[in-house]
């Protein structure tokens, strides 16, 4: 009888360290899960962004917290809005393009107010690196293109893509996009960029990441 007990805790001792065992694969297996920066509560899939002005920082946040710095300027964090616009009749010249001394087909331009002006930063495999900028030559884009002028301030941008043609993808685009969709352009090329030209893969996810772009975009912003 002691032999059959001791074999039924046997079993039963088994059946319980394969549960616990399961159990531990579940939890180790599962995504872990994103929190606000600012007050640790979980966050889903989508949700709101901060932008810091002054050390070009984007922080993860719940609603609570972005309410509490969507008053505008004077605050640390900055509120980062979620539209997306295709600039479908962008006027650009060669020319005007070259003066901006961007060494590669593709930037982002935004006002920074802590510096009062005017910043150019291209993805590269190193990540963001700031380009000095010609401030006539962005005048004049601007004047050429008046839908600038609705840019705000920080946690917006302009999106340039010319390097798309060169890979087999689309031509030219430009977007006035959020900052930390800027952002995650230049962590999505220092992590997939491969070698000197980049490899497959990361031209691969420049399109895709445009692509998405386009289908997310409002009303194409265009002129008569």
């Amino acid at each position: 009888m002691t032999r059959a007990l001791n074999e039924k805790n046997s079993i039963s001792l088994s059946r319980g360290n394969e549960s616990f065992t399961r159990l531990r694969r579940f939890v180790e297996q599962r995504a872990p899960v994103e929190q606000c920066e600012l007050c640790s509560a979980e966050l889903g899939p989508s949700h709101q962004h901060l932008f810091d002005p002054v050390h070009r920082k984007v922080t993860c946040a719940c609603v609570s917290c972005a309410l509490l710095f969507s008053a505008g300027t004077g605050l640390k964090y900055r509120c980062v809005p979620r539209r997306i616009r295709h600039l479908g009749a962008f006027r650009i010249t060669d020319g005007q393009w070259d003066s901006l001394r961007i060494p590669i087909e593709m930037a982002f331009f935004f006002n920074s107010t802590p510096e009062g002006r005017i910043v150019a930063i291209y993805p590269s495999p190193a990540g963001g690196t700031e380009s000095l900028l010609s401030l006539d030559t962005w005048n004049d884009i601007v004047r050429d293109n008046p839908e600038l002028s609705s840019i705000e301030d920080d946690v917006e941008a302009l999106l340039v893509n010319r390097a798309g043609s060169g890979h087999g993808h689309s031509s030219a685009d430009y977007y006035i996009v959020p900052i930390d969709e800027c952002y995650k352009l230049v962590g999505l090329i220092r992590t997939h960029w491969r070698g000197f030209s980049g490899g497959t893969q990361v031209w691969e996810e420049i399109a895709h990441f445009f692509s998405a772009l386009k289908e997310r975009s409002g009303p194409e912003v265009s002129r008569a």
